[in-house]
């Protein structure tokens, strides 16, 4: 028995090393895939000061990333306003649009989002993020993760 334990203990540290078990898939290669979506820009502007969306993590600095990403972005609202977790849209800009939210629905917070172990193929991944705060002012934000693996 103490054999058979050990040989399945084994199997699963291989399966350990093989496949991160923590890491989620957050784009898939089929995704990546698609054409890019149609150019235009996406920013809005009005006299109201709505929320923003700041990457924190991977840094802009950081340039070229490796594959499970640390996936961290801050939200901010003004004028005494919250943000509605429930209202933050996340999609990949690719043709047709993908919508991501559902994926990173565990992880989104009041105050942002905080995937430590975002699991996507090389290249790069344009990703747009749209919120919404209890004051019904909507902002975003376009960013583009380098990532290799």
């Amino acid at each position: 028995m103490n054999r058979a334990m050990s040989a399945f203990a084994i199997l699963l540290a291989i399966g350990g090393v093989a496949c991160d078990a923590h890491a989620e898939m957050l784009i898939s290669e089929q995704e990546t895939a698609l054409p890019a979506a149609a150019g235009g820009s996406l920013t809005f502007r009005g006299v109201t000061r709505g929320p923003k969306v700041d990457m924190v993590s991977p840094a802009a600095e950081a340039g070229v990333v490796k594959s499970p990403v640390d996936l961290k972005m801050k939200f901010q609202s003004f004028g005494g306003a919250t943000i509605d977790p429930n209202s933050v849209k996340v999609t990949y800009l690719k043709t047709p649009l993908v919508d991501l939210t559902t994926r990173l629905k565990n992880y989104i917070k009041p105050g942002g989002i905080e995937m430590s172990t975002a699991e996507m193929p090389a290249g790069e991944h344009p990703i747009r993020v749209d919120i919404k705060d209890s004051e019904g002012r909507t902002g975003g934000a376009t960013f583009t993760l380098k990532v290799t693996k």
